[in-house]
């Protein structure tokens, strides 16, 4: 082999790495913030007013995409919905969990790079998740309840023991009772356990009869999923829950069906 075909091959490499890296607008960032996990970030580069901010998403992942392989990461949830035609004109932020529980402080760390390097909207920051992302998210939306906008967890429970906070902002819980890898018992006990504080009003529980684990993975890729999120803001005067929205079984067995034809997602970017 020549230099000149070394050199060749090494630049394709180099451009097939960069491709994968910047795969849909979602760009890998490995060992980017000390103490923290490696993830990817969306940016939609929509043209709007510089001066505008946007929404950040935060997608956590289940355990079977646990590693530090980030191209794991795009099998379901957030990357892939974007990939299969879901249009969500925001910042979504997706860390790659090693393999052990979701740490919300290593979590916040990513969120406050991107508040350092985009035009984050401080009052909607959102997160959602499933199985041990389920878990990430309510341990996040209770250690950060005052900066959360509103919060989905998806057939998962809680890690951290303090659950007091969830009840000040709005959550949407999903578990099926025939969920054989994470017990729905599971979400009930964050239930009462917000129940407990005398204030479940921004609470929505949805437990599913007959509905198992994999199948609410499909709610990553629902419109009603992202209308739902992005109705809420920490300017919402007593920060109530929206409940005009509504996710059944058969909006789930359905969610892939009009991906391709979706239209951008209804955003207006608030001026500094």
């Amino acid at each position: 082999m020549t230099l000149y075909t070394r050199r060749i091959l090494i630049l394709i490499v180099a451009l097939c790495s960069m491709a994968m890296s910047y795969a849909q607008g979602f760009v890998a960032h490995r060992g980017e913030i000390p103490g923290s996990y490696d993830f990817w970030f969306y940016d939609p580069e929509t043209e709007h007013d510089p001066r505008a901010h946007f929404p950040l998403l935060i997608f956590l992942h289940g355990r079977s995409l646990c590693g530090h392989d980030l191209q794991r990461v795009k099998k379901y949830g957030a990357i892939d919905a974007v990939a299969k035609g879901r249009v969500i004109d925001t910042y979504i932020m997706a860390p790659q969990n090693p393999g052990e529980t979701w740490s919300p402080l290593k979590i916040w760390k990513i969120v406050e790079w991107a508040e350092e390097h985009y035009h984050v909207d401080k009052s909607r920051i959102y997160v959602y998740g499933m199985s041990l992302g389920g878990y990430g998210t309510i341990d996040l939306a209770a250690t950060y309840p005052d900066k959360i906008a509103c919060a989905m967890a998806l057939c998962g429970g809680a890690s951290v023991r303090n659950l007091q906070g969830l009840s000040t902002l709005p959550l949407w819980i999903m578990h099926g009772t025939a969920d054989s890898a994470v017990s729905v018992k599971e979400s009930d006990k964050v239930v009462e356990a917000i129940r407990a504080t005398g204030d479940d009003s921004r609470l929505i529980y949805s437990r599913m009869k007959g509905v198992n684990h994999g199948q609410l993975a499909r709610v990553f890729y629902l419109r009603q999923t992202y209308d739902w999120l992005f109705s809420h803001s920490l300017g919402d005067p007593g920060r109530e829950i929206n409940r005009m929205f509504d996710i059944d079984i058969n909006m789930i067995n359905a969610a892939y069906r009009d991906l391709n034809n979706d239209d951008v997602l209804p955003f207006s970017g608030d001026e500094e």
